[in-house]
């Protein structure tokens, strides 16, 4: 069975806005996102490149309690994750 590649804007479910999210964006340049259970790493890298103008360094993923998948998106170091968050309205 061959599964269908997801369209980026099928990807980025929401950004998350917690204490310890929040604090990731201003010390380790890193964004986190709730996304799409079918997506892979190089899915999101793409669609995070695509909706917001960035370089992505590097996706880890988990599960968190909730059976949400989390990502944890590093932007490279020409790429700041403040003006993302500031378009989002994170901060």
């Amino acid at each position: 069975m061959v599964s269908k590649k997801l369209e980026f804007y099928d990807v980025v479910e929401y950004p998350v806005i917690t204490e310890k999210a929040v604090d990731l964006i201003s010390t380790a340049n890193r964004l986190t996102f709730i996304v799409n259970k079918k997506a892979n790493k190089k899915e999101i890298k793409e669609a995070v490149e695509k909706m917001y103008a960035v370089k992505v360094k590097s996706v880890n993923v988990l599960l968190d309690r909730k059976n949400r998948k989390k990502a944890l998106v590093t932007l490279a170091k020409t790429s700041n994750a403040q003006d993302v968050a500031n378009k989002l309205g994170v901060l």
